[in-house]
């Protein structure tokens, strides 16, 4: 019997593990729906049988181990117990081993980081990818697809390199130059949309369906949702049980805060936490779908324009998980502009030597926007999720650091002697 089955987020329909995995269903099968410009209806969440989680691993031996390497702790992830040969495999796909960090800038003062900028392809989208190749593993599967507006891509690309599997990665063609590269640079093959990460999301749909292609397709992809939990059960495990009062989450198509949700209430079903974190989905101003779904109360499409590219999405595909996660954390959604992406972003690079990219920077600038509204209460502690690393979007560095003047030998000695 295995330790978990497949229930579907809206209707509540509970499938086994092997209806759902054997046939390479995504959706439920009573009322999944993927519509052009929409949210995802019909989202598959991982529900556990946590009687037989408990069977096979405690708090105290999930504290003991390490971080980036969750299938150490199958037992919290849809995947079967590894063998000899796939734990040799998967240690090709271990995280960073110290993802939370201690920081302090001038306006901020003192919080922690969750710095996923070290993970083998630098972004936090290897979490997902890391789970979902796992899994393919153990099934076989020697080609698998994803649509990208770039990190998510890279990850596929560079993760599927280490383990031998083929790649195919869709993308709109305003993809950065350096996330663009990486795709190419390990082998995968690379298709540019004339359009939105919406259209490359729609024609991945239609092109891995009819090649028979394994789809990470983000939330599509129920994986991808328990992949990215592993910061949540990471950041247990490195804070020693002890979680943020706040976690200040980037939020675009909706699946990072979904995650991250999602591990702090398995450990809350567990009885290994007490309460969970309160969590703070901050938006781009050009990309807020989840924040006027939460203040309207419907879903309305508006195209998606930001410089923070990880986190633009007209449609956010897990749109509603990702509101649920806000609701029942008593979180709550905020947004902010590209100024203040970019602001942020040259603070923290320069104030704390972390080199972040604009998605993860709209974090901290989330986090500001708290301080400034006075809603950080007096000891009150905040984690800020850093996503990614800045030189996988040169473009944007580029606002604030412009090229500098070049100058013969003797005009640099004439001027600074």
């Amino acid at each position: 019997m295995s330790h978990y089955q497949y229930r579907c987020f809206d209707c509540g329909t509970l499938y086994s593990a092997a209806e759902i995995e054997s046939s390479f269903t995504y959706l439920c099968k009573t009322c999944g729906t993927c519509q052009r410009n929409m949210p995802l209806k019909g989202v598959l969440e991982i529900a556990y049988d946590f009687v037989e989680v408990e069977k096979n691993l405690s708090r105290e031996q999930l504290l003991a181990t390490q971080p980036g390497r969750f299938w150490l702790h199958h037992a919290l992830y849809p995947i079967d117990a590894p063998s000899a040969a796939e734990l040799q495999l998967f240690e090709r796909l271990r995280l960073t081993q110290t993802p939370v960090a201690e920081i302090a800038t001038k306006f901020a003062g003192n919080f922690l980081a969750f710095d996923d900028t070290l993970n083998p392809t630098l972004s936090y989208k290897d979490r997902a990818t890391s789970l979902v190749l796992a899994k393919a593993v153990q099934m076989n599967i020697t080609e698998i697809a994803a649509a990208s507006t770039g990190n998510a891509g890279s990850s596929l690309a560079g993760l599927s390199a280490r383990l031998g599997i083929k790649a195919h990665v869709f993308c709109p063609e305003r993809i950065p130059l350096g996330k663009r590269i990486q795709i190419q640079a390990f082998g995968a093959n690379i298709y540019l949309v004339k359009g939105s990460y919406d259209d490359a999301f729609d024609l991945c749909l239609d092109v891995a369906g009819k090649k028979g292609w394994y789809n990470r397709n983000t939330a599509y992809n129920p994986l991808t949702i328990e992949g990215k939990k592993s910061s949540s059960i990471d950041m247990f495990i490195s804070l020693k049980g002890k979680l943020p009062d706040t976690v200040f989450v980037p939020t675009g198509d909706g699946v990072i805060i979904s995650g991250i949700y999602k591990g702090f209430y398995d450990l809350l079903k567990l009885g290994w936490i007490e309460k969970l974190p309160k969590l703070v989905a901050v938006q781009a101003a050009g990309s807020d779908a989840l924040f006027r779904f939460m203040r309207d109360n419907v879903f309305s499409f508006e195209p998606a324009d930001t410089v923070a590219d990880s986190i633009s999405a007209g449609s956010p595909r897990n749109l509603y998980m990702a509101a649920h996660a806000v609701k029942e954390s008593g979180g709550e959604t905020i947004c902010v502009s590209d100024d203040e992406i970019l602001d942020a972003q040259q603070d923290i690079i320069r104030e704390t030597g972390l080199m972040i990219e604009p998605a993860a920077a709209a974090a901290y600038a989330g986090l500001k926007q708290y301080i400034t509204a006075g809603k950080l209460a007096a000891g009150e502690k905040p984690i800020v999720m850093f996503t990614g690393n800045g030189l996988k979007d040169p473009q944007s560095l580029s606002v604030k650091n412009p090229q500098p003047d070049a100058r013969s030998y003797q005009d640099w000695v004439d001027q600074l002697v």
